[in-house]
């Protein structure tokens, strides 16, 4: 099977699973493994902050965030179909207790929309807006690329109101990787940033936040109330260092197995999808009124050895990683074309 379901189905190489096995661990919670803050103070590096923190999941890292950010009633605004709000069970309200603007289209939005989407606090009838969250890059537009230009107007604005700002950069190396901006320059803007290396880098797990030394130690708390305090963690957190030293330079490669399982279903009459969309590792193509729905293609697609996320009843995902090849990239394509009938 060719496995396009997502970047997360990746598995550990033999060389990854040697360096997790030789990893030097101690109790993280004490603050005493070496391969842990290794790690963190790596990643304040890369990403042009002061400090840190290791969390296991994306989701956590993005709720962690919030609780760090926000209380509960406030108002976040965000991208238009962002994680948050779609992918994460509805933890935002159970866990932070806020609630969700979502403005602008194709994952972006300009700082007219931030402005004029802004709630004042002071007004009783309403829910002061406290942050803004920017998804870089954006899952279900098919992976597009926030402008950086938007992103630093918008974040100044916030600044300038009081309002906090993150960015979700799960996927932030594949932005790096189509703009040519370092993941520094990307995360500068923001007060607060998480990143994944257990998506488009191939690690078995683990995600970090980064920001001020003040933030982050407020975040460490919310991740002790989320149950993602560990102890020996550094044997993934090894996964995550051998992933920034192998696997972040092959990044590009999966970009262009993106395009060509794309061409075929550009070209076909009962799909639609924009060339222009498919920026990074993520395909979402979207099937006509007289085409099957989403349901029976990833069901033949199956059939015919492909893999494939329905993301709605006429839309699908699929997602190119380092575990499929450029061949078998391009083979999916013309299966999945096929099944489209």
């Amino acid at each position: 099977m060719i496995d396009l379901r997502s970047d997360t189905v990746t598995r550990p190489t033999p060389a990854m699973r040697e360096a997790m096995a030789q990893a030097e661990v101690g109790d993280d919670q004490f603050g005493e493994d070496p391969t842990i803050n290794a790690l963190q103070a790596r990643m304040a590096a890369l990403l042009g902050k002061e400090t840190a923190l290791w969390v296991p999941t994306g989701t956590m890292a993005n709720q962690v965030a919030l609780r760090a950010l926000t209380r509960p009633g406030d108002e976040v605004i965000v991208s238009r179909e962002s994680h948050a709000v779609w992918h994460e069970a509805g933890a935002s309200a159970a866990n932070a207790g806020v609630q969700f603007r979502e403005v602008g289209a194709d994952g972006r939005f300009t700082l007219a929309e931030f402005e004029g989407a802004i709630k004042p606090g002071g007004l009783v009838p309403y829910p002061p807006t406290t942050l803004v969250e920017v998804e870089n890059t954006h899952n279900r537009s098919g992976g597009r690329v926030f402008p950086q230009d938007d992103a630093v107007r918008i974040c100044a604005s916030a600044r300038e109101r009081g309002i906090a700002s993150y960015l979700d950069g799960a996927r932030l190396w594949n932005a790096a990787v189509a703009t040519g901006l370092s993941p520094a320059e990307l995360a500068a803007p923001f007060d607060l940033v998480g990143v994944c290396l257990s998506k488009g880098l191939g690690a078995p797990g683990g995600s970090l936040l980064a920001g001020s030394a003040a933030l982050i130690t407020r975040c460490h708390r919310y991740r002790r109330m989320a149950g993602g305090a560990m102890r020996q963690a550094g044997i993934l957190a090894a996964a995550g260092v051998y992933a920034l030293d192998h696997h972040l330079e092959h990044l590009h490669e999966d970009h262009t197995k993106a395009q060509v399982f794309a061409a075929p279903l550009i070209a076909h009459p009962l799909v639609e999808l924009d060339p222009e969309s498919v920026q990074t590792n993520i395909v979402i193509f979207h099937l006509r009124a007289d085409a099957p729905d989403a349901a029976t293609v990833v069901t033949r697609a199956r059939e015919a050895g492909v893999l494939l996320a329905a993301f709605g009843q006429r839309t699908v995902r699929a997602v190119a990683h380092r575990d499929v090849t450029l061949a078998e990239s391009e083979e999916a394509g013309r299966r999945v074309a096929a099944t489209i009938r």
